[in-house]
């Protein structure tokens, strides 16, 4: 296959699974802004707290000891890359959820990632089954540019929700705009519905 494939040369079946705008590549381009951060599992933690019952904090070590999953889904970047049947790796969203057990009013999950940066995404889409926090992607450990050591996973969404280097996970009763959605992103991203940008 060509690095990037029109859906009109695509057969019909594969077609379907690409949305609108989209160019089909079986590389995985790297995409970023900014330095790759350096990992260090000595005093890398993860943090879960806003609107629930039981804020937590874990070590690498400990959070390496929750139970895993594995999830195939589609991959697609507002750029208009896709790559279809990525297989994840990783903790469920689930697993999160029955340890922090949001509140009612938790309408939100903010994504908190190295270097300051955040992502907003609504929690129906977080509360799917396809939702990780993947550790590994088609069988090996995450790269530093693709994410490591723990990246989110937001299949239903365009890629960028998929927070790299994420260190925390914030439930909120109101939306806070991160990084990429305060300069010019589309604030919830479907790319069914080509929601790029601002104004789609």
């Amino acid at each position: 296959m060509k690095f990037f494939t029109k859906k009109s040369e695509l057969p019909a079946e594969i077609a379907a699974r690409v949305p609108p705008g989209q160019y089909l590549t079986e590389k995985w381009p790297v995409l970023h802004y900014g330095s790759v951060p350096r990992f260090d599992p000595r005093t890398w933690d993860f943090r879960v707290f806003g609107k629930v019952l039981n804020e937590f904090k874990l070590s690498w070590d400990e959070f390496r000891k929750l139970a895993e999953t594995t999830v195939v889904a589609d991959m697609h970047c507002v750029t208009t890359w896709s790559r279809l049947d990525q297989r994840w790796e990783g903790i469920p969203f689930a697993k999160i959820v029955e340890l922090a057990k949001p509140l009612p009013d938790a309408k939100f999950v903010i994504a908190h990632s190295e270097q300051g940066f955040t992502a907003n995404t609504p929690i129906e889409f977080c509360l799917r089954d396809d939702c990780l926090i993947a550790l590994r992607a088609n069988g090996e450990e995450l790269t530093p540019e693709h994410g490591a050591p723990a990246r989110l996973v937001v299949p239903r969404l365009y890629a960028w929700k998929s927070a790299k280097w994420l260190r925390g996970i914030e439930f909120r009763s109101t939306d806070a705009p991160g990084f990429w959605e305060k300069n010019g992103y589309h604030n919830r991203g479907d790319p069914w519905k080509e929601e790029r940008y601002w104004g789609d």
